[in-house]
């Protein structure tokens, strides 16, 4: 910023500011607050004790499902339409780069960063933080940015995508990763190792309690489920192809897709293809009641994620965490971070990315078994409760905002 900027002589709080008990402010950086698939950023923001969370978002979605104090939301101004259309024809079609935000919007950002008094600005998601690059540079407070997965990867094989994300990784005080696989990624790209920390999904065990089933006769209603965005990386079609085969030595089986996403259509003729539409159901997407009834009402938690075509790779998905944690087994991939929560032969089977085949026959062998699935199940349950709690989790990310300032005192 120049010496002429306003903002230059703007008296800036430290971090030992604040009165009383007054808990430190924190400005989390999320455009969309909140997109409905985003429960997992809002149950961290919700869950800080010991920073007050302020948000800079553009827009405000969903309030009824995310409730949060409009006091506490500055709401940011954008470009004019046809400026944000320039800059974008310009950086896409010209330039092959990612677009950016101007200096105006840097300046909304800075001002409610400083209005927030925050000591640390916390950006969601790697993408973003691409897009708000010249904001990072100019922000007089510590930077974190947190990657949950697709982040990490897509676009990274542009050179000037890679470039900016390079550069947003060397310039954040830490970056933050969801699963041990991701943070590889993140080195992989570039990262000084210095700055990766972990930090995991946080599951409220409460809203989601351990309730033991009963499994039923070898050849009675096996329930599957899978609750995703039905997008390529889900591995749906994978699902699909195994559960087919399951039918065959488990005709009474039935499977649940519950979400929505471009790939439905394509999944209902998959469905008819495979003549499997009595067994399969699509109730499209469930609020947090529906979801807990449908993860209760079933056995088997299936979730066979692969690798996209441009690079999108899954964090580990929240609602096999949120089944595992009520003790349902899990059917899924060597994939991402899933390893990382699935334990194989204890908490569930994993195969190979793509491998109908291999996941049938792994569902087979855990119906047949009882007593195994009884200890998956138990077993589902513990590597949530030792791994993912949300008060944890929420405890390790307030302190990660006072190490970040730490280091830049």
């Amino acid at each position: 910023m120049s010496e002429s900027d306003p903002l230059a002589s703007t008296p800036l709080p430290t971090a030992q500011s604040g009165a009383g008990d007054v808990p430190p402010a924190v400005a989390c950086v999320c455009l969309d607050f909140l997109k409905r698939d985003m429960l997992h950023v809002y149950r961290q923001i919700d869950g800080l004790t010991l920073y007050r969370p302020g948000i800079l978002a553009r827009k405000r979605e969903n309030e009824g499902r995310f409730p949060f104090p409009k006091k506490r939301i500055w709401t940011l101004k954008r470009a004019p339409s046809i400026v944000r259309e320039a800059r974008r024809f310009w950086a896409k079609s010209v330039k092959n780069a990612p677009v950016q935000i101007g200096a105006d919007e840097v300046k909304d950002l800075i001002y409610g960063t400083l209005h927030f008094d925050a000591r640390v600005v916390h950006v969601y998601f790697g993408h973003v933080a691409v897009q708000l690059l010249p904001f990072i540079r100019a922000c007089p407070r510590p930077v974190i940015v947190s990657f949950h997965g697709a982040d990490a990867g897509v676009d990274s094989g542009k050179p000037a995508h890679r470039a900016a994300l390079l550069e947003v990784l060397q310039r954040a005080t830490l970056v933050l990763a969801r699963s041990e696989a991701l943070l590889g990624d993140l080195a992989a790209l570039g990262c000084p190792p210095g700055k990766l920390r972990l930090h995991r999904t946080g599951i409220p065990l409460g809203s989601w309690p351990f309730t033991e089933r009963q499994p039923p006769a070898h050849d009675g209603e096996w329930r599957f489920l899978q609750a995703c965005r039905l997008v390529e990386k889900k591995g749906l079609s994978t699902s699909l192809e195994a559960f087919a085969a399951i039918l065959k030595e488990r005709p009474a089986a039935r499977l649940t897709i519950a979400g929505d996403g471009p790939l439905l259509e394509s999944l209902r003729a998959q469905v008819a293809s495979l003549g499997i539409c009595e067994r399969v159901k699509f109730p499209g997407f469930l609020d947090q009641d529906a979801l807990r009834k449908e993860v209760l009402a079933s056995h088997v938690f299936i979730h066979p994620s692969i690798t996209g075509a441009d690079g999108n790779r899954e964090g580990v998905p929240n609602a096999m965490l949120e089944a595992m944690a009520t003790g349902t087994p899990v059917l899924a991939t060597r994939h991402g971070g899933i390893p990382e929560a699935v334990t194989e032969g204890e908490s569930g089977f994993l195969v190979a990315e793509g491998d109908g085949s291999s996941l049938a026959a792994r569902a087979l062998e855990l119906t047949s078994n009882p007593d195994l699935y009884r200890k998956m199940a138990k077993a589902a349950h513990q590597e949530v409760t030792s791994k993912f709690e949300q008060t944890t989790q929420c405890n390790r990310l307030e302190s990660l905002y006072d190490e970040s300032v730490e280091k830049t005192q």
